[in-house]
């Protein structure tokens, strides 16, 4: 416990200095957080651009050392930082939450370490010989979610410093302490200047897209943020990497058997307590299973603890703040007003405090209905009935919304045929979710454009440069 007072006292804000952040599982205040200025934040911007030659200097191999010690650092202080994590962002330090995620920081800071981006000769005919390389931006604007800060905040900074950016990172106003203390952490090993975090609200945020110095800004959030950071950014043509609103179909295919798929089913929609952009959020089934997938999927629920995360036995914690508890809670009860079944849920879980939903099942909506059609971003779940596969490809390509789907199929063969025809970024085979640091990731539509992760994800944060001779 003592090293994790120590921790937040590195990045939290004297007595008066801040504002409050708050437990959502509790309500009581964690610490105090500087809220930095558009000022402050031309300081950030003005030390990353004078530290980034030398750190572009330094070449693949020794930066590539650097993020494996911040790796090394992280994992020292990983139960401090799990811990900081639950207790700001709401989620369990078990299961696939706090623990789990801190984890993931230092295993893709190791990942991208390792991923090798060689130049390419594209043209070599005798006559011309034409290099294809990749050089650094300059400066990465990374501005990150309040649902997974410190995963999502590394995804950003891990490729943008491998390849001799330096970044400048801005976290939600929701989770700011935790991000704050793994850059602290980092910084522990990194030389100074090249990971700035500055904490801020959307002034800062709408600054950091449009400055002059800003190369590349990545952004994880809502569709209708990611419109104003387009708009932020027009001004100075920084490059954008967004990942965006999803609204993830799932269609089960018939000869499916429920209780072979159920588990891997609620993970892929609560995980998280279901506040994840990529999570599984309306459900198609075929008719001749449809009740007994339900009746799995309420059995797995029945199993899954919601609580305290800092609560040992639980899994599933609180909606991380009012206005997503809201948005849940309102959707639910339209939900039910149209004549939803609600199989497990339904109400909020006043008795574990104010921003507590339970994992939520209704069946019997349809297309249309506001819960199917609108991203919830929270522990409730739309299972649809669907007769022929047709319309169940249809139903799940019908939104605005592309970032991930699946297909669950006791037939690869048919998996993979009903997966081509799904318009998503990732199509997901008796899974949903699950991200592999090799594999590349991002939307299409409205869920944003960019890929993130492995090769491309390097790419994605480099200058391509032709050298013909």
């Amino acid at each position: 416990m003592s090293e994790y007072v120590e921790l937040l006292a590195r990045v939290a804000a004297p007595a008066g200095a801040g504002r409050e952040v708050t437990d959502p599982a509790t309500g009581e205040t964690i610490g105090l957080v500087r809220e930095q200025t558009v000022e402050d934040l031309e300081g950030a911007i003005a030390a990353a651009k004078a530290a980034q030659p030398a750190w572009a200097a330094l070449g693949h191999a020794k930066r590539s050392e650097l993020l494996n010690a911040a790796a090394d650092r992280i994992d020292a202080q990983a139960e401090s930082l799990a811990h900081l994590l639950s207790r700001e962002q709401g989620k369990p330090l078990n299961g696939p939450n706090a623990r789990f995620e801190v984890g993931a920081c230092s295993a893709w800071l190791r990942a991208t370490a390792a991923t090798v981006l060689e130049s390419e000769v594209v043209v070599d005919d005798g006559a011309t010989k034409a290099e294809l390389t990749y050089k650094p931006l300059g400066v990465v604007g990374a501005i990150g979610p309040w649902n997974w800060p410190l995963m999502i905040g590394i995804w950003q900074i891990a490729p943008s410093l491998r390849m001799g950016n330096t970044v400048v990172v801005k976290p939600s106003s929701f989770t700011p302490l935790s991000v704050l203390a793994m850059v602290s952490i980092m910084n522990e090993v990194l030389p100074p200047g090249v990971l700035v975090a500055i904490s801020g609200n959307r002034d800062v945020g709408a600054r950091l897209a449009a400055h002059p110095h800003i190369a590349k800004v990545m952004f994880t959030g809502s569709t209708a943020a990611g419109r104003e950071i387009i708009k932020s950014s027009a001004s100075n043509l920084a490059r954008l990497t967004l990942e965006l609103g999803g609204n993830d179909a799932g269609i089960v295919l018939p000869g499916t058997d429920p209780a072979a798929i159920a588990e891997n089913l609620f993970w892929g929609a609560f995980i998280n307590t279901g506040q994840t952009c990529a999570a599984l959020k309306r459900l198609y089934v075929h008719d001749s299973i449809y009740e007994e997938v339900i009746a799995a999927l309420k059995d797995v629920t029945a199993r899954m603890p919601m609580g305290n995360g800092l609560d040992e036995s639980n899994v599933l914690g609180p909606v991380q703040n009012k206005k997503q508890f809201d948005i849940v809670s309102g959707l639910v009860e339209d939900a039910k007003a149209r004549g939803g079944r609600v199989i497990t849920g339904g109400t909020a879980a006043t008795e574990l405090g104010d921003l507590f939903y339970p994992v939520t099942i209704i069946a019997d909506l349809d297309d249309g209905d506001p819960l199917v059609d609108e991203e919830q971003f929270g522990p409730a779940l739309p299972v649809i009935r669907y007769s022929d596969v047709e319309d169940a490809i249809a139903s799940a390509n019908r939104l605005d919304t592309g970032l991930g789907a699946s297909v669950w199929s006791a037939d690869p063969a048919e998996a993979r045929d009903v997966a081509a025809r799904l318009e998503a970024g990732t199509v997901w085979i008796n899974q949903h979710g699950t991200l592999h640091p090799m594999a590349p990731f991002g939307g299409v539509k409205a869920s944003g454009y960019g890929l993130e992760f492995g090769v491309e994800g390097l790419k994605s944060v480099a200058v391509p440069q032709i050298i013909n001779g």
